[in-house]
């Protein structure tokens, strides 16, 4: 590819996604709304510009061939502060794209747009939207967005439903854990496979405890090789008997599954900003 665009370059997960990008393509645009993101990669630039803003966005991505988006509000808000960045956003993004001639958007989705599903259901990338909260909401708006453009405009896109790319600290994440590593083998098949149409992947890791089915996107040859399983005799060691009636233990969303509309769901976690430094 001559130009690849990476939204939300500055956040955790672009930090590690910014120099295997930066390989792909003869040029990485990087861009976020912080001023810097620090040291560049080779054959890397970085924009700053508001995702929310179609006049700031769109020149970002005039020759790109495809963008990897992972710009957002990553938590629950009001609706009103999510409604630019998270839902505007990303029509931003689509829009610019299909005008600019872009072949692919890959999107950082979540569970969260199925955050209200049981685990113990064990559901598929089919499975119907059930978001538990606005900014689930968003990732489900985002996907028709994409499945809209596919069917309209022939844009393709790769929906990414990542559960948890974060320190494994608690027992949901002896299911959800995705490693930095396997993001990245994901993004790159997201990337590089030949003909991907409208996809939703589960974004997770080969554990033992996975709670999610991806056997319907295995035509992506995304093959994790990291298992949560290493941390889990010192995580139960210290945890509580799970409580059958919580929506936070039950229900895919964790957290955010039992959380009030428009409050903090990153507030019940323990996330450590691990983020890469260039």
């Amino acid at each position: 590819m001559k130009k690849l665009v990476l939204t939300g370059a500055a956040g955790r997960l672009g930090s590690y996604l910014r120099e295997p990008l930066s390989r792909m393509a003869e040029e990485l645009v990087s861009t976020d709304i912080a001023e810097d993101i620090g040291k560049l990669y080779d054959g890397e630039r970085y924009v700053q510009a508001d995702l929310a803003q179609y006049d700031a966005i769109a020149p970002v991505l005039e020759g790109a061939d495809m963008v990897v988006h992972f710009g957002a509000i990553v938590d629950e808000k009001p609706f009103e502060e999510l409604l630019g960045p998270n839902f505007v956003g990303s029509y931003n993004i689509w829009e610019a794209g299909y005008r600019a001639g872009v072949r692919r958007i890959v999107y950082a989705s979540s569970i969260h747009a199925v955050g209200m599903h049981k685990k113990a259901d064990f559901i598929g990338v089919y499975a119907p939207h059930r978001p538990d909260t606005f900014y689930g909401l968003a990732k489900c708006f985002t996907e028709d967005l994409g499945s809209m453009y596919w069917d309209k405009r022939g844009l393709e896109s790769v929906h990414l439903r990542i559960l948890s790319a974060a320190q494994v600290n608690n027992p949901r994440a002896l299911g959800s854990w995705l490693s930095y590593d396997d993001l990245i083998q994901l993004v790159t098949r997201a990337v590089d496979t030949p003909s991907v149409g409208f996809s939703v992947i589960y974004g997770v890791s080969n554990n033992d405890r996975c709670p999610v089915d991806n056997a319907k996107a295995s035509f992506l040859g995304y093959r994790p090789k990291d298992n949560a399983e290493q941390f889990a005799e010192a995580v139960l060691a210290e945890a509580s008997p799970a409580d059958l009636s919580d929506p936070g233990e039950m229900c895919h969303g964790g957290p955010f599954a039992k959380v009030d509309l428009g409050q903090s769901g990153i507030a019940q976690m323990s996330i450590v900003d691990d983020r890469k430094k260039s």
